[in-house]
């Protein structure tokens, strides 16, 4: 289900969320050490985005599936490429403000695996002000790619763990 805020956010609820967070918690465990693995944005004292190839990590498909079908419902496109990667904040930890404006994204997602107390709101950063979201395990939130936007310090002494999505025009074949 897509509820709608403004501005333009879409949240959703992955069904069986428990059990997929935990399942996939598992497998990031598992797969961090591996040779798969490489990190980029090298910001505030961290590597923001830890990417995982989806063949290591096949216990990503229910999220990764019902992103796809979120996109494809807000945009009103059937096909879509995408790519995702794992954002793991340390206590301490924050992400700097940016938008994923690099390439031809049409539609940014974080789903939430981990979100411990006082973790990091995400901040959004719309023409009329800041938006708050506080990170709920189990929930998508959809935005623009254009929307410049940030998460506050992790506070909570414990790991908060997400997936991030960017949905873009799929090539033509």
């Amino acid at each position: 289900m897509l509820l709608t805020h403004e501005p333009p956010v879409h949240f959703a609820t992955l069904p069986g969320w428990n059990e997929t967070n935990r399942v996939l918690l598992r497998a990031l465990d598992r797969e961090l050490s591996g040779p798969h693995v490489h990190h980029s944005h090298y910001e505030l004292g961290r590597y923001e985005n830890t990417y995982i190839p989806l063949p290591a990590i096949p216990e990503i498909e229910p999220v990764r599936a019902a992103a796809t079908e979120g996109a494809r419902t807000i945009l009103q496109r059937e096909r879509l490429k995408l790519g995702f990667w794992f954002n793991i904040m340390r206590p301490g930890d924050r992400t700097a403000r940016h938008n994923h404006e690099e390439e031809d994204e049409l539609l940014s997602c974080v789903y939430y695996l981990r979100t411990p107390p006082n973790c990091g709101d995400l901040l959004l950063y719309p023409a009329q002000g800041p938006v708050r979201i506080t990170p709920v395990e189990g929930r998508f939130v959809f935005f623009s790619p254009k929307l410049p936007h940030a998460v506050e310090e992790n506070r909570s002494g414990q790991q908060r763990v997400s997936v991030a999505f960017n949905f873009g025009q799929a090539e033509s074949s």
